[in-house]
């Protein structure tokens, strides 16, 4: 159950220092610790970079924590906080903190994500630039929603707006910054549904020009036991031309179609865009990044827009238009799996292809 507001301020986010300093006294054993646990793991001192990696991230956490208190006392204790310029300088602490921890996170892992993006036509262009947007993404885990936030916000300069689970205001710094930014939270419960939906609406309705609302039609993580209950609930529904497409596809749980026309339909002027992407989808929990986190790989992402005047109106259109672009997103993965890191590449970072 997620604490009060004022006890994770005063609790939760003081913790991230503690927690922060001890691992710096305690770094020499933990050092040693980790080297001597490394033969024991995947990958080559898998121990000694997550453990590096943490330092870092945990060091983020108090800095984004302290910056935000500044901006609290600089705005008038709070008080103006909504205004516009309070909002920039926030959407600009998060650019910033994601980029840092995008290119600490390829450096130490040595991670190369490799983005297909559609050709930069002088239409394309004008459309990054001027028109709103609703990103429709596969869900896989935290990693692939920091990689997209960081995406939208470094090489887009887009405003992102989304709709996450109440569980992860239990990360202090998240908590704080997107709290006082246009997203929303929604709990993780049974009848939640509705809740959803309206926060959707609420979102895509205020977008202008450079805001971009995520969604992740799925509504959680892919599991083959997900997988296979998500079908059987389609057949409990009658729905069984959704039931079929959803059986064909091997790496997707079958999107919910709610959340995704809603946003359409409160935004009638945005563009979608469809993100797959592989690498990260077996990187849900801590133990998964002690297990699974991948190491010297080349990821890979594959981005798509459709205009506004292409989106089908009538809804059964629109239903059998998001099964089809599923269907395309799971045959793009399965044709795409992440790779070994070249030994003779030494770069990392982003590498962004355009549509062949």
């Amino acid at each position: 159950m997620l604490p009060p507001k004022l006890v994770r301020r005063l609790v939760l986010a003081p913790l991230v220092l503690v927690v922060t300093i001890a691992l710096l006294v305690l770094l020499p054993g933990l050092v040693i610790l980790a080297a001597a646990a490394s033969p024991l793991l995947p990958g080559r001192w898998r121990a000694l970079r997550l453990l590096w990696f943490a330092l870092v991230w945990l060091a983020m956490e108090s800095v984004a924590l302290f910056a935000c208190l500044a901006l609290w006392v600089a705005s008038g204790f709070g008080g103006r906080l909504s205004s516009e310029p309070y909002l920039e300088r926030h959407y600009a602490l998060m650019r910033w903190w994601l980029a840092v921890v995008f290119r600490v996170a390829s450096r130490t892992f040595r991670l190369r994500i490799e983005i297909e993006e559609p050709e930069l036509t002088p239409e394309e262009a004008g459309a990054r630039l001027t028109r709103p947007v609703i990103v429709l993404s596969r869900h896989a885990g935290p990693g692939d929603s920091f990689l997209l936030v960081h995406h939208l916000l470094s090489r887009y300069q887009r405003k992102p707006r989304i709709v996450m689970k109440a569980a992860l205001q239990f990360d202090p710094s998240l908590d704080v910054v997107i709290n006082r930014l246009p997203n929303a939270f929604v709990p993780a419960r049974r009848g939640a549904g509705n809740l959803v939906i309206k926060e959707i609406e609420r979102l895509a309705a205020g977008l202008g020009p450079t805001g971009a609302l995520v969604i992740f039609p799925e509504g959680g993580n892919f599991t083959p036991r997900r997988r296979l209950r998500a079908i059987r609930l389609l057949e409990e529904r009658r729905l069984a031309e959704e039931a079929a497409k959803a059986r064909a596809m091997e790496h997707l749980l079958p999107p919910k179609p709610g959340g995704a026309l809603a946003a359409i339909e409160a935004a009638p002027t945005a563009d979608v865009i469809f993100v797959a992407h592989t690498g990260l989808e077996h990187v849900v929990t801590v133990g998964d990044v002690w297990r699974a986190l991948p190491m010297e790989q080349v990821l890979k992402a594959r981005w798509w827009r459709v205009p506004a005047a292409e989106v089908p109106t009538d809804r059964e259109a629109q239903v059998d238009w998001l099964y089809a672009w599923w269907a395309q997103i799971d045959l793009w993965i399965s044709d795409h799996r992440p790779t070994a890191l070249p030994r003779k590449d030494r770069q990392v970072g982003v590498a962004v292809q355009p549509e062949s």
